[in-house]
């Protein structure tokens, strides 16, 4: 009934449009996508079609076919082009069997090639989705055959990213939709830019400080910009494409799972920590001193820790879903410590605060997912039923904090219960927050964890049976 509401208001006052702007009904386009439009339409498409909303799947699917435009110029975010658009394209696809989203999710590949076009391989933040002149890019075909992109795609990397560097999360969450790219259209060429083995030698050749992957490395020389460590935002997804892409290969990818493992101990030793309050989360590394802060992006990693416990040995697994489920229960703490019974973007362990936000910047809540997230997998994989009544607690919260009169939007403050509101039904609140909710209270066979790996915008790939390697 929830995404029913998202859907139905997106689609009567922003058809075409990224967002939702829920109070002011009407559409918010944004910045991130270089042109192109319907980021809602694409994120939500896979979560309608595993919902059985079947009126409004053919509706998204209409738009895709008849609206869809990727003839665009612009810069846009290769992250978030890849996350949205890519992998709600291919998971839209693996469900339905649908040649449209294939096609779609073919096309939009090409053209985040040539971010890749670097002395290291390693792919800039940023991509002009802009073609050239059509005869240059002919020649530039008959040159380079199959292997390059017929788009300008001129890539540079976020002005505020650290002088002119790549960030970590960006540049290690592709493989696994690059992945599919390769395995759809039969051209290789997807799957090597992307591949972990790539980015094993790339990170192999420069050290690393006590074991971490800083946020920040150079597309030019490959090495650190500086050391900032996060399993937050800039570093986050970088670690859970590692596990998931061996769970992807079916188990076949052993330097994933390696560089997964190591990456894991090191934070472990150095980043996990316990409150005063007995309250376990993984602080932030500024070169060697910690930063006692969790950020809300960062609670997805109870439920990676849990799904790569799963495959951790004997010994380990135990070990590795206590912590998984300590650091989950952290997150539900810093929403039940909230008025509303919704967390903040970041919330710290410091000056007798725990889990709490202390700065006001920090107080906002956006429809994220990432807590209801590692409730899932935790369900999943534990079924105590305290998963369960937590997201039901979130489902109720929203329900009464977010929920307006055409649509859900974000609010300002979680420690208040009569928040200001944000204005924005964020596209992820559909493909992401609204879809774990779900799969939390769904038998466990309905996108069974055996068969399918969700990417990092919760849209589901297919464990992969061919040599393509991840």
């Amino acid at each position: 009934q929830m995404m029913k509401f998202a859907w139905d208001n997106y689609k009567q006052y922003a058809l075409g449009k990224n967002e939702l702007r829920p109070l002011t009904k009407n559409g918010h386009i944004g910045n991130m996508f270089g042109g192109l439009r319907g980021a809602t339409v694409v994120d939500a498409l896979d979560t309608l079609y595993i919902m059985e909303l079947e009126e409004e799947f053919q509706e998204a699917k209409k738009w895709v076919e008849k609206s869809f435009d990727l003839n665009v110029n612009g810069e846009a975010s290769l992250f978030e082009v890849n996350i949205r658009y890519i992998g709600g394209l291919l998971a839209a696809y693996y469900l339905t069997g649908e040649e449209v989203f294939k096609s779609k999710a073919l096309e939009l590949g090409e053209k985040l090639l040539p971010a890749f076009n670097t002395p290291t391989g390693i792919p800039r933040g940023v991509i002009n989705l802009g073609r050239q002149d059509t005869r240059v890019g002919c020649v530039f075909l008959a040159i380079k055959s199959s292997l390059f992109s017929p788009y300008s795609g001129m890539s540079w990397s976020w002005g505020w990213a650290s002088a002119g560097s790549s960030i970590l999360a960006e540049l290690g969450t592709l493989h696994l939709e690059f992945l599919h790219l390769s395995e759809l259209s039969g051209n290789p060429v997807f799957a090597e830019k992307a591949s972990s083995s790539h980015l094993h030698l790339v990170l192999n050749r420069v050290e690393k400080p006590q074991g971490l992957y800083p946020n920040f490395l150079s597309p030019v020389t490959g090495n650190w910009v500086q050391h900032h460590v996060s399993i937050g935002g800039l570093g986050d997804s970088f670690y859970e494409y590692l596990i998931k892409s061996w769970l992807m290969s079916d188990k076949k990818d052993s330097e994933a799972k390696k560089m997964y493992d190591d990456a894991l101990e090191a934070i472990e030793k150095h980043l996990v920590k316990k409150s005063a309050g007995g309250l376990t989360y993984i602080a932030e590394w500024r070169g060697g001193i910690l930063d006692h802060k969790m950020g809300h992006l960062a609670c997805f990693s109870g439920g990676m820790i849990a799904l790569g416990a799963e495959h951790a040995g004997e010994e380990r697994k135990q070990h590795y879903m206590d912590l998984a489920a300590e650091i989950t229960n952290t997150c539900h703490e810093s929403y039940a410590r909230s008025d509303t019974k919704l967390g903040p973007e970041a919330f710290r362990f410091d000056a007798g605060s725990e889990a709490m936000a202390t700065r006001l910047s920090e107080r906002y809540y956006i429809l994220r997912p990432e807590v209801v997230e590692s409730y899932m997998y935790m369900w999943r994989l534990t079924h105590h039923p305290k998963y369960r009544q937590w997201g039901w607690e979130v489902v109720q919260a929203l329900e009464k904090y977010c929920r307006v009169e055409a649509g859900f939007s974000g609010i300002r403050d979680v420690y208040t219960t009569t928040p200001t509101h944000d204005n924005m039904q964020q596209s992820f609140f559909l493909a992401e927050t609204l879809k774990y909710l779900y799969l939390l209270f769904c038998e466990d066979d309905v996108l069974s964890l055996d068969d399918w790996v969700f990417n990092t915008e919760a849209h589901p790939l297919p464990v992969n049976h061919t040599n393509f390697k991840a």
